[in-house]
């Protein structure tokens, strides 16, 4: 089992390491290479700080690595409140199918239930064919709300639909 943590400002740059190599691969997370700059992280992590989560995992061996993260945060406007947004979820390629994956999201959605249970519901998006990612959602309890077509435009010859997905927080109860 991978320890998994809330991530600190010191985490940014190997948060960054991890997403320019999540990127290199096709279909993974939606940013290119290019896209992942300081301010992009910076910006993820200053949002999910005050009332959503970072959670990483750190890599076994080498200590300036981060082997896996995930982040998300309440949408604006005040409407969305009771949901958590923007999730994104990277893993180190060399550490697929070694449950980092289920791991953060089996942490993410236990602190959920056990300290926000003003937050409904957490969403998420991934494009149709990472059929991997997919079966990982379901098996953790997010449903498919639908499918948005032609959506990802990952060049000039692949476009293709996006899904949403979203796990409904058993704990919720409505405290505003």
């Amino acid at each position: 089992m991978h320890n998994v943590r809330s991530s600190t400002p010191d985490d940014e740059l190997k948060i960054q390491a991890l997403y320019k190599k999540v990127a290199r691969i096709s279909g993974g997370i939606a940013v290119r290479e290019d896209e992942v700059s300081i301010d992009y992280i910076k910006d993820f992590m200053k949002k999910s700080m005050p009332n959503g989560f970072n959670l990483v995992v750190d890599h076994p061996t080498i200590s300036t690595e981060i082997i896996g993260e995930v982040h998300c945060y309440p949408l604006q406007p005040r409407i969305f409140n009771h949901v958590l947004g923007e999730l994104t979820i990277a893993v180190d390629p060399d550490f697929h199918r070694m449950g980092v994956g289920k791991n953060l999201l089996g942490t993410l959605q236990t602190l959920v239930k056990t300290k926000r249970p003003d937050i409904l519901r957490i969403e998420l998006f991934t494009n149709e064919t990472n059929t991997k990612s997919l079966a990982l959602y379901e098996r953790m309890g997010f449903i498919r709300e639908g499918k948005l077509m032609h959506r990802l435009k990952w060049d000039k010859n692949t476009i293709e639909a996006d899904i949403p997905l979203a796990w409904f927080n058993p704990n919720y109860h409505n405290i505003k």
